[in-house]
């Protein structure tokens, strides 16, 4: 019998993706035992300030870096991730496996449907994507930052008298929460964080983790390991993150080809450009990188320098707005 420590955030959706992760694993590798091991990041301990800032704080991301560097040290010998959280770019020494399924990509308006909030409302997220996007549709709309988990940034819709908040529609499906979705919102306006509603399976690249990988190799699925190299691909060419309003989604079309389309965004919703490329599934980061300088023709890198510029400057804290 030989044991596997698996890492993850502390959230009960982290543990959610972790149990949907193993359970295969273990029906098929009986002689394996994985143990769960949670890691607390910087994300997790201050759930007040923007993300951004945190990972300023931290020098990493707010979201992986514990993770990361306990997998280096060797405290954990894989992490599973919310794919949409890590950087473009592995740490020495580690690597990421093609991710198992995937779940549902789009956002979730929750408490309301976009075409019935009032006037004014008052909508809760703390993405600059999803802020992007909603005021592109809805110049009208008061978007309040939030932060947290899952659960307690639904009940700020009543806490802090909010008439909605926006969420991944996977973490509400792995949560088994999906009466409080209101609305899907559509991904030709909508397109959701590049890597969303995949795990991301981070392991080291040395000899000795070779028979872990292996294993864990029998869980990916390679279509969905397209898809998002193809999404990452193009946030990492635009020299994006995840505190940047890039959207991105792919998907392998019927006759086996990869269709990417992606969508940048002024923080005021104002500006919104975007492309759709298509392409081999087994060249997907080509077929980012030629999105992305589609965009960058079309003006990317002046819209991403401007939106870098106002977050970075003081009192920057509350959502933007358009008068």
């Amino acid at each position: 019998m030989v044991q596997y420590f698996v890492g993850s955030r502390a959230s009960n959706l982290a543990k959610a993706q972790v149990r949907e992760y193993l359970r295969p694993l273990r029906e098929r590798f009986p002689d394996a035992t994985f143990t769960h091991r949670v890691i607390l990041e910087g994300g997790d301990r201050d759930r007040e300030s923007l993300a951004s800032d945190v990972s300023a704080v931290s020098g990493g991301s707010a979201f992986s870096t514990q993770q990361e560097a306990a997998l280096s040290r060797g405290d954990v010998d894989v992490i599973v991730h919310s794919l949409k959280d890590l950087p473009t770019s592995n740490p020495s020494g580690l690597a990421l496996l093609p991710p198992p399924g995937r779940e549902d990509v789009r956002d979730a308006l929750c408490g309301s449907t976009l075409a019935g909030l009032r006037k004014g409302a008052r909508v809760g997220t703390g993405a600059p994507r999803r802020i992007a996007q909603l005021l592109a549709v809805r110049p009208d709309l008061e978007l309040v930052p939030i932060r947290g988990n899952v659960p307690p940034r639904l009940k700020k819709i009543e806490s802090e008298g909010l008439d909605a908040v926006v969420l991944a529609a996977a973490g509400l499906h792995r949560l088994g929460m999906d009466d409080a979705i209101g609305e899907l919102l559509p991904l030709d306006r909508f397109p959701p964080s590049p890597g969303q509603g995949a795990l991301g399976i981070q392991v080291r690249t040395d000899e000795a983790s070779g028979p872990l990988r292996a294993i864990l190799a029998t869980a990916g699925d390679l279509r969905v390991d397209a898809a998002v190299r193809a999404e990452r691909s193009l946030l990492a060419e635009l020299h994006g993150g995840c505190s940047v309003p890039v959207g991105a989604y792919a998907h392998v079309l019927p006759d086996g080809e990869l269709e990417l389309s992606g969508q940048v965004s002024s923080l005021d919703g104002a500006t919104q450009i975007s492309g759709k490329v298509t392409g081999p599934s087994a060249e997907p980061d080509k077929l980012g990188a030629a999105l992305a300088a589609q965009l960058i023709d079309q003006g990317a890198h002046a819209i991403l320098d401007a939106v870098r510029s106002t977050l970075a400057a003081p009192g920057t804290g509350r959502a933007p707005g358009r008068a």
